[in-house]
């Protein structure tokens, strides 16, 4: 029976595809595939070159800024350039970022995607905006997401 128990419990928890620890940098939380790549892309580099990062796997870091408050399927990072963002989407289910998860600290692997919106979508968007809408988007940037490690605070450098 107790075998049986603790079975149970870790499939759940490989499932969840979360692990918990405490490391240097406060809680350590890790969702999906572990991370493969050791550089680190800039987000404002991905945002100023869209088509040159599109299917290419990157990691990315930053502060959570938002996250998807019906499902936990996405979290905005923030940029190393202010009032910018990347959205880091996974299916729902294969992962689910909790609130609690904004206004701390990711690092994030997965592919880059940019997808070019129709004229009528501009045009949708803008009406959704009630205005002019300057600035507006002309694409959808995001990266698919595999694997992401959320702490407490930034990695301390040593």
């Amino acid at each position: 029976m107790r075998r049986s128990l603790g079975i149970a419990l870790a499939l759940v928890v490989l499932v969840a595809g979360v692990v918990t620890a405490d490391g240097e940098q406060g809680k350590v939380t890790k969702y999906g595939k572990e991370l493969t790549l050791k550089e680190t892309t800039k987000v404002s580099k991905i945002m100023a070159e869209p088509d040159a990062y599109h299917d290419k796997r990157v990691v990315v870091e930053g502060t959570i800024v938002d996250v998807c408050k019906k499902r936990g399927c996405w979290i905005k990072i923030a940029s190393d350039r202010e009032h910018e963002t990347i959205m880091f989407k996974v299916a729902d289910g294969v992962m689910v970022f909790p609130l609690e998860s904004k206004g701390k600290f990711v690092r994030a692997e997965g592919v880059v995607f940019r997808r070019h919106l129709t004229k009528e979508e501009i045009e949708e968007h803008k009406k959704a905006e009630g205005k002019a809408c300057e600035g507006c988007a002309t694409a959808v940037i995001m990266i698919k997401g595999d694997g992401a490690v959320v702490t407490d605070a930034p990695p301390v450098a040593h």
